[in-house]
């Protein structure tokens, strides 16, 4: 007899040949920030029907153990950027951009939940009171964070949603989606055992044609936070969406270092040319 495992038996394991479970438990270190930036740029790259609440961005470092099953785990290092918003009167963040380490989470985040995860090197290194994290592509190290441990604010329970859209690009690669486009909710259960201030925290964009982030621009850092212990993840579909609201934006889900990009006016600088 010979055995094929690019088909599942599904009288033995019960499964309808879904991926992985409804929720994976993971053991967690984070560096987490959040920044203001300009409130013209926060509203620019939120697709509809995501409505800026604050001009504030969400940076989160990580080294992850992600517990696939019970003799199975992948570990990991991952960074999420985030914009401030309301998805249809839930709060939250729309992932702007999530690089991480290994294909198999890449591949299944981007299927599944419709996050733009990107292949990434990122490092995350702990010395003493101290912390240092980058995340690099292309050569190029595009967020750099830093800082120093400050008091403990001890354990926390708390949910984020995060927001993302799922779909599949034409197969003609001229633009649009082949089948329906759905805005998704993404939802982590944190569940930390010790939350550290970090007041000196200061984070570092870098020029990169492949992720723009520094056009995303930190006017001041409001807090930072190094964390330990776990997370829940799990996600729904909110909505179907009409495939052109995300036309001027799925091109970042790819390398495309051509695109010029669009010009804000920002009440900044009006305010600067009037003094």
């Amino acid at each position: 007899m010979a055995k094929v495992r690019y088909v599942k038996d599904l009288s033995q394991t019960g499964s309808t040949g879904g991926i992985g479970s409804a929720s994976m438990r993971t053991s967690v270190r984070t560096f987490r920030a959040i920044y203001e930036t300009e409130p013209e740029i926060a509203a620019a790259v939120l697709p509809r029907p995501l409505v800026l609440t604050e001009p504030k961005i969400f940076v989160q470092f990580a080294h992850v153990i992600m517990h696939v099953s019970d003799t199975h785990k992948i570990e990991i290092g991952a960074a999420t950027v985030g914009v401030a918003c309301d998805a249809e009167g839930v709060k939250g963040w729309y992932v702007l951009s999530m690089p991480m380490e290994g294909d198999f989470v890449c591949i299944t985040g981007r299927e599944v939940f419709g996050e733009p995860k990107k292949i990434a090197s990122v490092d995350f290194d702990v010395s003493g009171d101290k912390i240092k994290v980058a995340v690099k592509r292309n050569g190029i190290k595009f967020i750099e964070m830093e800082g120093t441990f400050g008091e403990s604010k001890g354990p926390a329970e708390f949910t984020e949603h995060f927001f993302c859209y799922k779909g599949m690009p034409a197969i003609t690669r001229r633009g649009g989606f082949d089948g329906p486009v759905f805005l998704t909710q993404l939802d982590w259960e944190r569940k930390y055992t010790d939350m550290k201030k970090i007041p000196d925290a200061r984070i570092t964009l870098n020029e990169s044609p492949f992720d723009p982030i520094a056009d995303v621009p930190v006017k001041r850092v409001l807090e930072a936070y190094y964390c330990e212990g776990g997370s829940v993840t799990s996600g729904k579909i909110l909505r179907e969406v009409p495939s052109e609201w995300l036309d001027a934006f799925w091109h970042q889900r790819f390398d495309e270092p051509g695109v010029q990009g669009i010009d804000i006016p920002l009440a900044s600088e009006k305010k600067v040319a009037n003094a």
